[in-house]
Protein backbone atom coordinates (compact mmCIF):
# COMPACT_ATOMS: atom_id res chain seq x y z
CA UNK A 1 0.00 0.00 0.00
CA UNK A 2 1.27 3.92 -0.92
CA UNK A 3 -0.57 5.32 2.49
CA UNK A 4 -1.95 8.80 2.32
CA UNK A 5 -0.90 10.03 5.97
CA UNK A 6 0.98 8.19 8.80
CA UNK A 7 0.94 9.59 12.11
CA UNK A 8 3.52 8.17 14.29
CA UNK A 9 2.26 7.93 17.61
CA UNK A 10 5.47 9.08 19.98
CA UNK A 11 9.02 11.35 19.13
CA UNK A 12 11.45 9.23 21.09
CA UNK A 13 14.36 7.68 20.09
CA UNK A 14 12.83 4.57 17.83
CA UNK A 15 10.09 6.46 16.47
CA UNK A 16 12.43 9.12 15.73
CA UNK A 17 14.03 6.27 13.51
CA UNK A 18 10.87 5.57 11.82
CA UNK A 19 10.27 8.71 10.95
CA UNK A 20 13.30 9.74 9.42
CA UNK A 21 12.74 6.72 7.42
CA UNK A 22 9.10 6.97 6.31
CA UNK A 23 10.08 10.67 5.48
CA UNK A 24 13.23 9.73 3.25
CA UNK A 25 11.14 7.49 1.15
CA UNK A 26 8.63 10.12 0.39
CA UNK A 27 5.77 9.06 2.95
CA UNK A 28 3.79 11.62 4.59
CA UNK A 29 3.56 11.50 8.23
CA UNK A 30 2.78 14.07 11.52
CA UNK A 31 3.83 13.11 15.31
CA UNK A 32 1.61 13.53 17.84
CA UNK A 33 3.10 13.83 21.34
CA UNK A 34 3.00 14.10 24.98
CA UNK A 35 2.61 17.80 26.22
CA UNK A 36 6.40 17.07 28.42
CA UNK A 37 7.57 14.41 26.25
CA UNK A 38 10.78 12.02 28.39
CA UNK A 39 12.75 10.96 25.57
CA UNK A 40 16.46 10.80 26.92
CA UNK A 41 18.32 10.52 23.59
CA UNK A 42 16.71 14.29 22.70
CA UNK A 43 19.59 15.40 20.54
CA UNK A 44 18.07 12.37 18.09
CA UNK A 45 14.22 12.94 18.87
CA UNK A 46 11.90 14.56 17.03
CA UNK A 47 10.17 15.20 20.67
CA UNK A 48 12.57 17.35 21.28
CA UNK A 49 10.37 19.90 19.20
CA UNK A 50 7.85 20.17 21.90
CA UNK A 51 10.24 21.92 23.59
CA UNK A 52 11.86 24.02 21.00
CA UNK A 53 9.11 24.73 18.57
CA UNK A 54 11.29 22.89 15.72
CA UNK A 55 14.41 20.35 15.80
CA UNK A 56 16.62 18.65 13.04
CA UNK A 57 17.24 14.84 13.20
CA UNK A 58 20.07 14.10 10.26
CA UNK A 59 19.36 17.29 8.05
CA UNK A 60 15.07 16.28 8.58
CA UNK A 61 13.25 18.78 10.55
CA UNK A 62 10.11 18.20 13.05
CA UNK A 63 7.78 21.50 13.60
CA UNK A 64 5.54 22.25 16.11
CA UNK A 65 1.90 22.74 14.83
CA UNK A 66 -1.44 22.45 15.93
CA UNK A 67 -4.21 19.93 14.19
CA UNK A 68 -5.33 23.25 11.90
CA UNK A 69 -1.80 23.44 11.13
CA UNK A 70 -0.37 20.03 9.99
CA UNK A 71 0.08 21.06 5.85
CA UNK A 72 2.05 23.81 6.23
CA UNK A 73 4.96 21.60 7.67
CA UNK A 74 4.30 18.91 4.99
CA UNK A 75 4.07 21.63 2.05
CA UNK A 76 8.05 22.72 3.58
CA UNK A 77 9.39 19.33 3.27
CA UNK A 78 9.39 18.89 7.15
CA UNK A 79 7.43 16.33 9.38
CA UNK A 80 4.39 17.89 12.03
CA UNK A 81 4.61 17.65 15.43
CA UNK A 82 1.43 17.81 17.51
CA UNK A 83 0.62 17.77 21.40
CA UNK A 84 -1.84 15.10 21.39
CA UNK A 85 -1.63 12.07 23.12
CA UNK A 86 -4.96 10.60 22.57
CA UNK A 87 -4.30 10.97 19.00
CA UNK A 88 -7.53 13.16 18.67
CA UNK A 89 -5.96 14.53 15.48
CA UNK A 90 -7.49 10.91 13.30
CA UNK A 91 -11.25 12.39 14.39
CA UNK A 92 -10.55 15.46 11.89
CA UNK A 93 -10.72 14.32 8.89
CA UNK A 94 -10.40 10.36 8.95
CA UNK A 95 -10.00 9.51 5.43
CA UNK A 96 -6.91 10.54 4.91
CA UNK A 97 -5.34 8.74 7.81
CA UNK A 98 -4.01 5.16 6.35
CA UNK A 99 -1.70 4.06 8.96
CA UNK A 100 -0.82 4.40 12.46
CA UNK A 101 2.22 3.74 14.38
CA UNK A 102 2.13 3.12 18.04
CA UNK A 103 5.78 3.83 18.81
CA UNK A 104 5.11 4.85 22.12
CA UNK A 105 6.85 2.04 23.80
CA UNK A 106 4.28 2.29 26.53
CA UNK A 107 5.10 -1.93 27.29
CA UNK A 108 1.00 -2.34 27.69
CA UNK A 109 -1.78 -3.11 25.97
CA UNK A 110 -2.98 0.20 24.04
CA UNK A 111 -6.43 1.95 24.55
CA UNK A 112 -8.54 1.78 21.17
CA UNK A 113 -7.74 4.16 18.54
CA UNK A 114 -10.53 6.67 17.93
CA UNK A 115 -11.32 5.81 14.70
CA UNK A 116 -10.66 2.44 12.44
CA UNK A 117 -7.81 2.52 10.18
CA UNK A 118 -6.62 0.44 7.66
CA UNK A 119 -3.19 -0.57 8.72
CA UNK A 120 -2.28 -0.46 12.95
CA UNK A 121 1.48 -1.22 13.44
CA UNK A 122 2.32 -1.40 16.59
CA UNK A 123 5.75 -1.41 18.96
CA UNK A 124 7.13 -4.53 21.19
CA UNK A 125 5.27 -5.57 24.56
CA UNK A 126 1.76 -4.83 24.75
CA UNK A 127 0.62 -5.32 21.29
CA UNK A 128 -0.58 -8.60 19.91
CA UNK A 129 -1.39 -8.82 16.15
CA UNK A 130 -4.71 -9.88 15.25
CA UNK A 131 -5.89 -8.79 18.51
CA UNK A 132 -5.55 -5.08 18.76
CA UNK A 133 -3.29 -4.32 15.79
CA UNK A 134 -2.37 -5.33 12.49
CA UNK A 135 1.32 -5.63 12.56
CA UNK A 136 3.71 -5.92 15.39
CA UNK A 137 7.57 -5.14 15.04
CA UNK A 138 9.91 -6.53 17.67
CA UNK A 139 12.01 -4.42 19.61
CA UNK A 140 14.26 -6.62 21.47
CA UNK A 141 17.83 -6.76 20.45
CA UNK A 142 17.90 -10.68 19.09
CA UNK A 143 17.88 -12.58 16.39
CA UNK A 144 14.45 -11.31 15.30
CA UNK A 145 15.11 -7.47 16.33
CA UNK A 146 12.74 -5.54 13.33
CA UNK A 147 10.72 -8.27 12.22
CA UNK A 148 7.22 -8.15 11.45
CA UNK A 149 4.61 -10.24 12.87
CA UNK A 150 1.04 -10.44 11.52
CA UNK A 151 0.07 -13.00 14.31
CA UNK A 152 1.01 -13.28 17.62
CA UNK A 153 2.94 -10.98 19.94
CA UNK A 154 7.12 -10.12 20.23
CA UNK A 155 9.06 -11.22 23.21
CA UNK A 156 7.61 -10.16 26.69
CA UNK A 157 9.47 -6.85 28.33
CA UNK A 158 13.13 -7.61 29.59
CA UNK A 159 12.28 -5.46 32.40
CA UNK A 160 16.20 -5.02 31.63
CA UNK A 161 18.15 -2.41 29.42
CA UNK A 162 20.23 -3.06 26.74
CA UNK A 163 23.81 -3.83 27.36
CA UNK A 164 25.52 -2.74 30.41
CA UNK A 165 22.61 -1.72 32.49
CA UNK A 166 25.23 1.03 34.19
CA UNK A 167 25.00 2.94 31.56
CA UNK A 168 21.73 3.98 32.61
CA UNK A 169 20.89 6.72 34.91
CA UNK A 170 17.79 7.41 36.89
CA UNK A 171 16.08 9.39 38.98
CA UNK A 172 17.12 8.71 42.88
CA UNK A 173 14.27 11.02 44.29
CA UNK A 174 11.21 12.32 42.96
CA UNK A 175 11.79 15.81 41.62
CA UNK A 176 13.12 18.82 38.58
CA UNK A 177 15.69 17.49 36.53
CA UNK A 178 18.65 19.61 35.90
CA UNK A 179 21.90 18.92 34.30
CA UNK A 180 25.60 19.13 34.87
CA UNK A 181 27.04 17.82 31.66
CA UNK A 182 25.75 18.04 28.17
CA UNK A 183 24.82 15.30 26.03
CA UNK A 184 28.03 14.45 23.99
CA UNK A 185 30.12 15.33 27.10
CA UNK A 186 32.86 13.18 27.98
CA UNK A 187 32.12 11.68 31.66
CA UNK A 188 34.25 9.84 34.53
CA UNK A 189 33.21 7.27 36.65
CA UNK A 190 32.06 9.21 39.55
CA UNK A 191 31.31 12.34 38.22
CA UNK A 192 27.84 14.11 38.91
CA UNK A 193 26.46 14.51 35.49
CA UNK A 194 22.88 15.81 36.70
CA UNK A 195 20.87 16.66 39.79
CA UNK A 196 17.48 16.46 41.24
CA UNK A 197 15.31 18.96 42.81
CA UNK A 198 13.12 17.67 45.60
CA UNK A 199 10.30 19.37 46.78
CA UNK A 200 11.96 20.83 49.38
CA UNK A 201 14.57 22.20 47.01
CA UNK A 202 17.21 20.05 48.20
CA UNK A 203 19.51 18.67 44.89
CA UNK A 204 20.25 14.79 44.58
CA UNK A 205 22.73 14.18 42.85
CA UNK A 206 22.82 11.66 39.87
CA UNK A 207 26.51 10.50 39.05
CA UNK A 208 27.69 8.29 36.49
CA UNK A 209 28.51 4.20 37.00
CA UNK A 210 30.21 4.09 33.78
CA UNK A 211 33.16 6.86 31.79
CA UNK A 212 32.53 7.14 28.34
CA UNK A 213 30.08 9.81 26.66
CA UNK A 214 26.91 11.28 27.85
CA UNK A 215 24.40 9.96 25.28
CA UNK A 216 21.27 11.26 26.49
CA UNK A 217 19.69 13.81 29.23
CA UNK A 218 16.01 14.53 29.44
CA UNK A 219 15.27 17.59 28.76
CA UNK A 220 15.57 20.08 31.99
CA UNK A 221 12.76 20.98 34.03
CA UNK A 222 10.71 18.57 34.02
CA UNK A 223 9.49 16.81 37.23
CA UNK A 224 10.17 13.05 37.73
CA UNK A 225 8.77 10.41 39.69
CA UNK A 226 11.46 8.47 41.52
CA UNK A 227 13.63 5.70 39.35
CA UNK A 228 12.81 7.09 36.25
CA UNK A 229 15.16 6.88 33.76
CA UNK A 230 16.97 10.03 33.01
CA UNK A 231 20.11 9.43 31.22
CA UNK A 232 22.17 7.14 29.63
CA UNK A 233 25.91 6.83 29.29
CA UNK A 234 27.87 5.20 26.25
CA UNK A 235 31.01 3.64 26.99
CA UNK A 236 32.26 3.19 23.56
CA UNK A 237 33.42 6.80 23.86
CA UNK A 238 32.30 8.11 20.39
CA UNK A 239 30.45 11.38 20.76
CA UNK A 240 29.89 11.49 17.28
CA UNK A 241 27.39 8.56 18.00
CA UNK A 242 25.12 11.09 19.85
CA UNK A 243 23.88 12.57 17.62
CA UNK A 244 23.00 9.63 15.17
CA UNK A 245 20.13 7.70 15.11
CA UNK A 246 21.14 3.97 16.49
CA UNK A 247 21.12 1.03 14.84
CA UNK A 248 18.52 -0.46 17.07
CA UNK A 249 16.09 2.13 15.56
CA UNK A 250 16.77 1.81 12.31
CA UNK A 251 16.43 -1.90 12.02
CA UNK A 252 12.61 -1.52 13.87
CA UNK A 253 12.05 1.61 10.92
CA UNK A 254 12.72 -1.01 8.74
CA UNK A 255 10.32 -3.34 9.99
CA UNK A 256 7.43 -0.60 10.03
CA UNK A 257 8.34 -0.25 6.25
CA UNK A 258 8.09 -3.65 5.20
CA UNK A 259 4.70 -3.63 6.90
CA UNK A 260 3.49 -0.81 5.28
CA UNK A 261 4.78 -1.67 1.71
CA UNK A 262 3.42 -5.93 2.21
CA UNK A 263 0.44 -5.33 3.94
CA UNK A 264 -1.87 -5.78 0.93
CA UNK A 265 -0.28 -9.34 0.63
CA UNK A 266 -1.02 -10.40 3.94
CA UNK A 267 -4.64 -9.11 4.95
CA UNK A 268 -7.67 -7.86 2.77
CA UNK A 269 -8.20 -3.74 3.80
CA UNK A 270 -11.07 -3.66 6.52
CA UNK A 271 -11.37 -2.66 10.05
CA UNK A 272 -8.81 -2.32 12.43
CA UNK A 273 -8.97 -4.99 15.34
CA UNK A 274 -10.05 -4.17 18.51
CA UNK A 275 -8.17 -4.95 21.86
Amino acid sequence: MIPDLILLRGGGDLASGIALRLHRVGLKLAISELPQPLAVRRAVCFSEAVYTGAHTVEKITARLTDQDGVDHPLRAGEIPILIDPDASILTVEPHRWSVVIDARMLKRAPAPLPIDVPLHIGLGPGFHAGRNCHAVIETRRSHTLGRVFWEGAPQPDSRTPDGDPRRVLRAPVAGEVWGRSNIGDRVRTGQVVAEIRAEDRSPRLVVTALSGVLRGLIHEGIIVPENTKIGDVDPRNDAAACFLVSDKALAVAGGVLEAVFSFDKHHTMGRSPRP
